[in-house]
């Protein structure tokens, strides 16, 4: 297929909502790169613990949205704590949005997306812990498994894999759409 995708994660990520997601694009002969704030590894949390480090392919300084064809953000809950608070992570997200690109995001990672200011009149779904951040943002919250508008694909936590990665590589696939509002 010849797309490239990066996957913008740090310390603290859901394992299995950055290795899901990763096998699955991987699996359909997609480029996938592991994008953080530092080079080296990043460490995964799993069942209430630390779990397995992830090497890092790039360091979010040296890559920008024009490198991939779309962005996928993985949950936990410290991982988008700290993508949020760092302005090079909220300009790579956003322009993601800017230039029409597919971006995916599961469980807590909409809290990026508030940050970032892509979220307003877009619907969506997340953790239902961050519901009420999201519908304050402008966002159309709805509780279903996987929700896609134009390219924008969110769901609620690890359950929802399988129709999170179908949807994804579905929209990598198809490409840019025009409707993203950033």
């Amino acid at each position: 297929m010849n797309k490239r995708v990066a996957i913008l994660a740090t310390n603290g990520f859901e394992e299995s909502e950055l290795t899901s997601p990763k096998a699955a694009m991987e699996n359909k002969d997609i480029q996938v790169d592991i994008v953080s704030l530092e080079n080296g590894t990043i460490k995964g949390w799993k069942d209430g613990n630390w779990s397995k480090e992830i090497k890092v392919d790039k360091k979010l300084t040296d890559v920008s949205a024009n490198d991939y064809n779309a962005l996928v953000l993985p949950g936990g809950v410290m991982n988008p704590d700290t993508l949020r608070k760092d302005d090079n992570a909220l300009l790579f997200v956003r322009d993601f949005f800017k230039q029409g690109k597919p971006v995916a995001a599961i469980c807590h990672a909409p809290w990026t997306l508030i940050s970032a200011d892509v979220v307003k009149g877009r619907k969506m779904t997340s953790y239902i812990s961050i519901k009420d951040d999201l519908i304050n943002a402008g966002a159309n919250w709805v509780d279903e498994e996987v929700v896609v508008d134009s390219g924008f694909v969110t769901s609620r936590n690890p359950d929802d894999l399988p129709a999170f990665n179908k949807k994804l590589i579905e929209e990598i696939k198809e490409g840019k759409h025009d409707k993203q509002h950033a």
